[in-house]
């Protein structure tokens, strides 16, 4: 029960805190590609084991020129990291993120209020597809139940078939998998859905629609800022499989005399 309250009242400063920063950010001018919000039909479910999926997509329009130059790992680092800027932004710096090696704590103001945990980032890329996954290891918002399972919250993008000779399309996913809130417990399934669930959609199209603007932070960590060529991560799993429950190789010897951890 402390749980859900504790669950129930982060939501809602969260929302307070939503309605006074996101509008902010995306009436900010210089887009460079166009974003149209693309969801699947579907684009959240929860099992019969309180279990979320939420799946939340767009396609970017843009410069053919302007893919190419950031279609490597280090800019999906970059694009990481930008989804936790736009995450502290659109909430007027009251969720933040701490680094640490092994793990990502998404934290109201400062520790000990840990509302997620998710262990270090993997990335996967090819020619045409790149990922990065975080793995749900704890948290405030997550129930007992999910703790150290397999849910994760990742970020896809893919190419899609050139538009003309000059413009692509990229289109880009956030999903969250395996996901069990602690609001969703009981007679609480009801105000997960018109809260949380809801906040998270909210949020998620403002980030999508953000980057049209093309402008990707800095990685705090750095891990790949040196990796320009594809080869330098893993390749991705294929089209519509579930990622491995075992985590993605990290970066052996030959990435470390790179610079790359």
């Amino acid at each position: 029960m402390a749980t859900v309250v504790a669950a129930s009242a982060a939501v809602g400063v969260l929302a307070v805190a939503w309605f006074a920063g996101v509008r902010r950010l995306l009436n900010r001018s210089k887009w460079v590609a166009r974003a149209t919000i693309a969801d699947p039909a579907e684009h959240t479910t929860m099992g019969a084991d309180g279990a979320v999926r939420s799946v939340q997509g767009a396609d970017l329009t843009l410069p053919s020129a302007a893919l190419e130059e950031i279609w490597s790992p280090m800019h999906l680092e970059r694009l990481a990291r930008t989804y936790w800027r736009f995450l502290t932004r659109c909430t007027l710096g009251l969720v933040r993120v701490c680094y640490e090696e092994d793990e990502r704590a998404v934290v109201l103001l400062a520790r000990p209020f840990v509302l997620l945990r998710f262990r270090a980032p993997e990335y996967e890329m090819d020619r045409r597809r790149g990922i990065v996954r975080w793995r749900i290891a704890n948290g405030v918002l997550v129930s007992r139940t999910g703790h150290d399972r397999d849910g994760y919250l990742q970020i896809d993008v893919h190419r899609c078939p050139r538009v003309d000779r000059e413009t692509e399309r990229l289109h880009v996913e956030v999903e969250v998998a395996n996901f069990y809130p602690a609001l969703a417990s009981g007679i609480a399934r009801w105000f997960y859905i018109v809260t949380q669930s809801r906040i998270h959609v909210i949020i998620t199209h403002g980030f999508l629609r953000s980057l049209a603007r093309l402008d990707l932070a800095e990685s705090v960590v750095g891990r790949y800022a040196q990796a320009l060529s594809v080869e330098q991560v893993p390749d991705p799993p294929p089209a519509g499989e579930a990622p491995s429950r075992e985590r993605a190789p990290a970066p052996g010897p030959a990435a470390d005399a790179a610079g790359l951890r």
